[in-house]
């Protein structure tokens, strides 16, 4: 994702932003140190303080904001490009949508692609079906769609919208800061703008840290697995460490062709796993089963979005549904930097008509065949993949894996797989904190990316040490909270200023511009 910089620009020199946002993650890092029980009983204080007061706040606004993203598709705004109004895409579509997908294909999508639908599977959210049924195979895979489909890639969607308006086609810097002028005016330029991306800063990190904590959780389990090694928390300390030194490695020097190649590998790698699962495992089951679920969830999905659990299924709700909805808040600047810088040219309605559409079916087709290959095996064949994803997260899809032919081959894959999202995405990240705390300068110092990548190794080490996938999923909401508001506040900015846009304003021009509208 970093692209190369303009090797004529100076490198830009850290601000107030960067030494407030060290500074603010350094003594979270010092408190989880020096304290670990202490900032475990303060984070379980605050997450159940927030789930239980505000929970429905994210349900609410993410719906919200898929809402809003069709009715910018549907309006006049979707004709507006983002650039100026003679730009053309910079990539051929075909490039852009696969693009599109590599922003959050990672190591979540292989642990959680067989975890999540076997664990619903097992024990069905809000006792809405019997464990091990017909219809809690149905239900564990419509609740999988929902955490990783259109409410995940409409977050990210309003993000890439914004940014790219308020980059291409006001000529904004690329920071969230600008984005919110029509809300809080010339406040942005102030203490309180800096403050915003500092935020935003600080919800990234915790993102990033949780996707390199499953990271090495998966790898671990996977050499496990594969070459009998032992695992634990040593072991993925020591696979954050190793890995941390070569993204940041990768960051400061912009080996951007490797990290491209890297993306461009794991994609490829990805798709030959699943061709090969798809092909091995129950095909029909999985497709029939996939079909259905996507009955449901289409014909559930205002229910759904709106259910918060409040009768007792708050634990669940905080393992699963909060957890998914602020980890793409959290990922929401990262994403939002990313799309904008490959979507210049591009329509705000085909933006949003592809983000939203390609990479939810994708995801969709890879849980199906992942987790409802689990799902048959556990159902029909005396699986035990769902007491695997149980003792460990990480292992669901080695248990799965090993029912079919080339087992050891296929492990291996997928935990090659894991290293290559490893890398490439944090070395992406560490390239969006590095320019978000660098005034959006597209070229960061490397003293920055060196800052910022030992601070996301470290942040993962620590919170790995303070309780392992809980203290992660614990620390990813409670970050994104405040930046939920923030969310609803960019997206407000944003209809004011699309509004107010002059190909907006002169009105419709086109026979289909009318006809929409």
């Amino acid at each position: 994702m970093s692209d190369a910089p303009d090797r004529h620009t100076a490198p830009a020199k850290p601000g107030a932003v960067f030494f407030s946002s060290v500074a603010l993650c350094a003594v979270f890092v010092l408190w989880a140190v020096l304290s670990t029980e202490s900032l475990n009983a303060v984070t379980g204080t605050v997450l159940d303080w927030v789930t239980g007061n505000f929970g429905w706040v994210y349900l609410v606004s993410a719906l919200g904001i898929l809402g809003f993203l069709a009715w910018l598709a549907a309006s006049r705004c979707g004709r507006i490009r983002l650039g100026a109004d003679d730009d053309r895409p910079e990539f051929r579509t075909i490039s852009w949508l696969a693009m599109i997908l590599a922003a959050v294909m990672g190591s979540g999508l292989i642990t959680y692609g067989v975890t999540e639908p076997i664990t619903h599977f097992a024990e069905p959210p809000h006792d809405l079906a019997e464990p091990g049924s017909k219809h809690a195979a149905v239900v564990a895979l419509q609740h999988s769609f929902f955490d990783w489909g259109l409410h995940a890639w409409g977050i990210f969607a309003v993000f890439g919208i914004a940014l790219g308006y308020s980059m291409h086609r006001k000529g904004r810097k690329g920071l969230i800061s600008p984005m919110l002028r029509p809300l809080l005016g010339s406040a942005v330029d102030g203490p309180v703008g800096k403050a915003v991306d500092v935020l935003a800063i600080f919800a990234t990190l915790f993102g990033t840290t949780t996707s390199l904590g499953l990271g090495a959780m998966q790898i671990s389990g996977g050499l496990s697995h594969v070459l009998g090694l032992p695992g634990g928390v040593g072991t993925e300390i020591a696979i954050i460490a190793v890995v941390t030194v070569l993204f940041t490695i990768s960051a400061i020097t912009g080996l951007h062709k490797g990290i491209r190649f890297l993306s461009e590998s794991s994609t490829a790698l990805a798709a030959l796993l699943f061709g090969f699962v798809l092909l091995v495992g129950p095909g029909g089951f999985v497709l029939n089963l996939l079909v259905e679920s996507l009955g449901l969830y289409i014909g559930d999905f205002v229910p759904m979005s709106l259910r918060t659990g409040i009768f007792g299924q708050l634990d669940w709700m905080q393992s699963w549904t909060y957890f998914m909805l602020a980890w793409w808040i959290s990922w929401g600047a990262f994403v939002g930097v990313f799309l904008a810088r490959i979507s210049r040219g591009r329509t705000i309605r085909e933006f949003v008509l592809a983000v939203l559409g390609v990479p939810s079916a994708v995801f969709f087709l890879w849980f199906a065949t992942m987790g409802g290959s689990a799902i048959f095996q556990d159902a029909f064949q005396g699986g035990r993949v769902a007491e695997a994803a149980q003792a460990d997260a990480a292992g669901s899809i080695f248990a799965m894996l090993s029912a079919y032919p080339l087992s050891t081959l296929t492990s291996l894959i997928a935990t090659v797989l894991v290293l290559m999202f490893f890398v490439s995405g944090a070395d992406a990240n560490t390239y969006v904190l590095s320019m978000l705390s660098s005034d959006g300068h597209p070229r960061p110092s490397a003293a920055v990316l060196a800052v910022w990548g030992g601070l996301t190794g470290l942040t993962s080490v620590v919170l790995l040490l303070a309780g392992g996938l809980e203290a992660l999923q614990q620390a990813v909401i409670i970050s994104a909270a405040p930046f939920v508001v923030l969310m609803i506040g960019l997206a407000y900015s944003l209809w004011r200023e699309v509004r107010e846009d002059p190909l907006v304003r002169a009105g419709p021009r086109t026979r289909e511009d009318v006809e929409l509208v």
